[in-house]
Parts: C-alpha cells; structure tokens; sequence
C-alpha cells in the first residue's frame, strides 16, 4: 500500500506545550469535554479530557485519530459495536466510515488529531 507523502512545506517545526493553551469546555449529553485546540492548516490537534459520567450528545462522522493518554474510553459505533481505550491504546476512523458516539463512567483523556 502506498502512502501519499506528507506535506512538510505546509507545516513548518514546531513544539506545543498544552498547558498554555487555553481550555474551552463542551457539555455532552451527560458530563463535560475540555479541548485544548491547535489548529495546523486543515489538520486539528487536541488534548480532550472527559469528565467521569461523559457521554457526547451526538453521533459523530467526522475521522479522527485517538491515543488514550489516561482513564478509559467507551466507542459505541452505530452499528452497535463497541470498543474500550485504555492507556496505550489508539483508534483511528475515516470521515464518513463508521459514526461513533463517546463515553466513559472514569473520565478519560486523550490525544485527537483531526
């Protein structure tokens, strides 16, 4: 399988530290999700952590790539399969391939690239 090349012209270095980002918060069905956002072109970068109780308030299309980085994260897939994150552990799903919902009974916190 070959992979297009990254574009490294558009995306010049450069170093994050996440704790000066600013939080914004997001109400989901149940609980909260706090984004720390950085937007590189048309690739967003995100630390999300998820209050204990979260559920999202809405089925999302949209591809993404999670990395857990703390707690445990429940994917619920339209279809009705479901998955759990744990630290470690990552997914990675198509704009329009599989909508999913989110939600953990823990909190959880990860890394999204988007």
């Amino acid at each position: 399988m070959e992979l297009e090349p990254y574009a490294a012209e558009r995306h010049s270095f450069g170093i994050t530290d996440w704790q000066t980002v600013k939080p914004g918060e997001h109400a989901g069905e149940m609980g909260t999700a706090t984004w720390r956002c950085r937007q590189f072109g048309d690739i967003r970068v995100r630390i999300v952590e998820y209050s204990p109780g979260y559920l999202a308030d809405h089925w999302c299309s949209k591809g993404h790539i999670l990395f857990c980085l703390e707690g445990e994260l429940h994917t619920e897939l339209e279809d009705g399969r479901r998955f759990i994150l744990t630290p470690g552990m990552s997914y990675q799903v198509a704009d329009n391939a599989e909508t999913h919902r989110s939600s953990t009974a823990t909190g959880a916190k990860l890394f999204v690239v988007d």
